[in-house]
């Protein structure tokens, strides 16, 4: 992703719209594309490098979810959800399709701009399986802790999670990026430093044996939720803190991202 001016897609039917929210992120430095239409909106992702999309779900008669599914599975491009339908199955389905953040209509101009730069930081490093650099850490989400000195998954109970390594590398990647979506391919190389193929199960694999052992139901996961077509996404909230350095803070909020 671009380090200065990031690129920003407005996807609407509605010139009002796009000419508010053009204004608003070119006068907050971004660099601003817009289209009316699926069409258009493809033209500029070829052409030019996007770094986030903000996408109304009526765009006519065409799609606006199919499009957020295609965006994800082409390149992985972050999606924020503008839309007149405030409905909790559209908000929901919107995120199933692989949106980051879902804002409805009518809007407060300087919201949707705090959240598109709170989505944008989620993407802001190379996705690689991060060392930790102040020593001992903890994790912690949904009553359990992740310690990665002892690299052991513990519930709040004090019980360990048995969690083979390659399960551990995975739930500690999925957690570092936490409200992050994680194409298959990405974690194939943060993990397995390969491409993935869609002939390539493993990953789904060792996300399905990950699950049994995390959710409380495998059918209707709320830790680590899929994105169609895409991938996965870690969906609680986390908590790290580093006893070295004593210091706590909160490293993802997904606060209005997940239902």
């Amino acid at each position: 992703m671009s380090q200065a001016m990031p690129t920003i897609l407005i996807v609407d039917d509605d010139p009002e719209v796009r000419r508010v929210l053009c204004q608003a992120l070119a006068e907050d430095h971004f660099t601003v594309l817009d289209a009316s239409d699926k069409a258009r909106a493809l033209h500029h992702v070829r052409h030019n490098h996007v770094d986030l999309i903000t996408l109304d779900l009526r765009l006519g008669n065409e799609n606006g979810l199919e499009f957020a599914r295609e965006m994800r599975a082409l390149h992985n491009t972050p999606v924020v959800i503008i839309t007149g339908l405030d409905g909790s199955p559209d908000r929901i389905a919107g995120l199933e399709y692989g949106a980051d953040d879902y804002i409805t209509k009518p809007f407060h101009v300087r919201e949707v701009l705090l959240r598109i730069r709170n989505v944008l930081k989620r993407y802001d490093h190379r996705l690689v399986e991060r060392k930790s650099t102040a020593g001992h850490s903890h994790y912690e989400f949904d009553h359990c802790v992740i310690d990665t000195e002892a690299r052991e998954l513990r519930r709040a109970n004090g019980d360990v999670v048995a969690l083979t390594d390659f399960e551990y590398r995975l739930l500690l990647l999925l957690v570092q990026n936490a409200a992050r979506v994680l194409s298959r391919e990405e974690i194939c190389r943060a993990l397995m430093g390969h491409e993935w193929s869609p002939l390539d199960r493993t990953v789904d694999g060792h996300i399905a044996r990950l699950r049994r052992k995390l959710e409380r139901s495998v059918d209707e996961p709320r830790l680590v939720k899929s994105v169609r077509g895409v991938g996965y996404v870690f969906a609680s909230r986390v908590l790290h803190y580093s006893q070295s350095h004593e210091q706590q803070h909160e490293t993802q909020q997904v606060a209005n991202r997940r239902v």
